[in-house]
């Protein structure tokens, strides 16, 4: 691939500084580091550096994340032969090109509108397009029902990427997590198109529902009262919900790359599936109440590992929970940041019927609350080290 390489040391000149079509020097920059090493080297002073450059963290979390992509797409296709009474008489292929099709507009509507004002952005301050996005890109429409309109998809990006980040300066400096921010965006903005039984399972208009299908998935009908799934197809994925979210077999593969890779914290990770087992083993304690409902009988008494595998837990613990810019940066912080994701996710999605899923508000209630974490950690470090310094004098 040396002529991609000779192609660009070619035009860098045309793109500098004062030449002819320097207001394409941040996209030629952009392009050349995401495919290349960075030239730029230390002016001054000593450094140390790691080969791993922030567009190779990147690349990591998203190759990470393609399994949960992959297997998001079949399911999105076993789900629409479901509805329409075909699945057991359609091949493997058949059904994973039609999720394929159906997930491929998502992603390239996410892509072009976020890093068409990532490049925006850059071009106007004068600095080398942020690498961000190409995590957030593919986040975004793993968060979403399959039947979100591409529109509402467009705004969602342009939301998390202008007000969820630039105006905090761009990555590094966001305190939310941008993906999630976009996912709340529609979710408060559009309910009506983020919630109910249709939006989670492909249809067109000419589609007949087999009797008996409903497309709800498996945390609104344990809402309702009803526990109508089996753990081998809630573990795998073989559900109703977002595009990304539904195997968690899948989503702990790329676990075990973010782990191994040292991209992921194990702790934040760890730390939010203890805190969701916690507190489902506190809610089976208090399931026989006289005072809940029968619907809520058997939402409190649902198996507290349940819970773990449902909805977007496991995915939100392991990709959006350990988002290293938005979550806690000390060691003792990420259990504490980690165990109270864990804790509200399960609560919120419990006991409130409005929000049958919960990880998005924990996660993003988490992150505002990252830096006090970090704030009273290190303030007890310091508090301990004068008290041992005036011990020791």
């Amino acid at each position: 691939m040396k002529f991609i390489k000779n192609f660009f040391e070619r035009t860098e000149p045309l793109v500098q500084k004062g030449a002819k079509y320097n207001w394409l020097g941040s996209v030629h920059e952009g392009f050349f580091t995401f495919l290349y090493v960075s030239k730029d080297t230390s002016k001054s002073g000593t450094h140390v550096h790691d080969f791993t450059d922030l567009k190779r963290t990147m690349s990591v979390v998203v190759l990470a994340l393609v399994p949960a992509l992959l297997f998001g797409m079949y399911n999105v296709g076993l789900q629409h032969f479901k509805a329409i009474g075909d699945a057991a008489s359609t091949g493997f292929l058949e059904i994973f090109l039609y999720g394929l099709i159906k997930v491929l507009p998502v992603i390239a509507v996410s892509y072009i509108v976020g890093l068409g004002i990532e490049f925006v952005f850059a071009q106007k301050r004068g600095h080398g397009i942020h690498e961000g996005f190409l995590v957030s890109g593919i986040l975004i429409p793993m968060v979403m029902p399959i039947e979100t309109p591409l529109w509402m998809v467009a705004l969602a990006t342009a939301f998390a990427v202008i007000l969820g980040k630039e105006v905090f300066g761009g990555t590094g400096m966001n305190i939310w997590n941008p993906a999630l921010v976009a996912r709340a965006f529609l979710f408060f903005a559009y309910p009506a198109q983020m919630s109910g039984d249709s939006v989670w399972v492909a249809l067109s208009s000419g589609d007949k529902v087999v009797d008996g299908f409903s497309g709800a998935t498996p945390m609104a009908t344990a809402a309702a009262g009803s526990l109508d799934y089996s753990a081998f197809d809630a573990f795998f994925g073989f559900i109703p919900g977002s595009i990304g979210e539904t195997s968690a077999f899948a989503i702990l593969i790329g676990a075990v790359i973010l782990i191994v890779t040292g991209i992921g914290s194990w702790k934040i990770m760890l730390s939010t599936l203890a805190g969701g087992a916690v507190m489902g083993l506190i809610l089976n304690a208090a399931s026989g109440s006289d005072a809940l409902s029968a619907a809520n009988q058997v939402y409190f008494g649902m198996p507290f590992w349940h819970h773990l595998i449902l909805g977007g837990f496991m995915f939100g613990a392991i990709f959006m929970a350990t988002d290293p810019v938005s979550a806690a940066q000390t060691e003792k912080g990420k259990w504490i940041y980690g165990f109270l994701i864990g804790i509200l996710a399960v609560l919120i999605r419990v006991i409130n019927p409005a929000f049958p899923e919960g990880m998005m508000l924990a996660v993003l209630l988490m992150n505002t609350f990252a830096p006090l974490i970090d704030h009273y950690v290190v303030a007890g470090h310091i508090k301990k080290r004068a008290k041992r310094a005036k011990i020791s004098a």
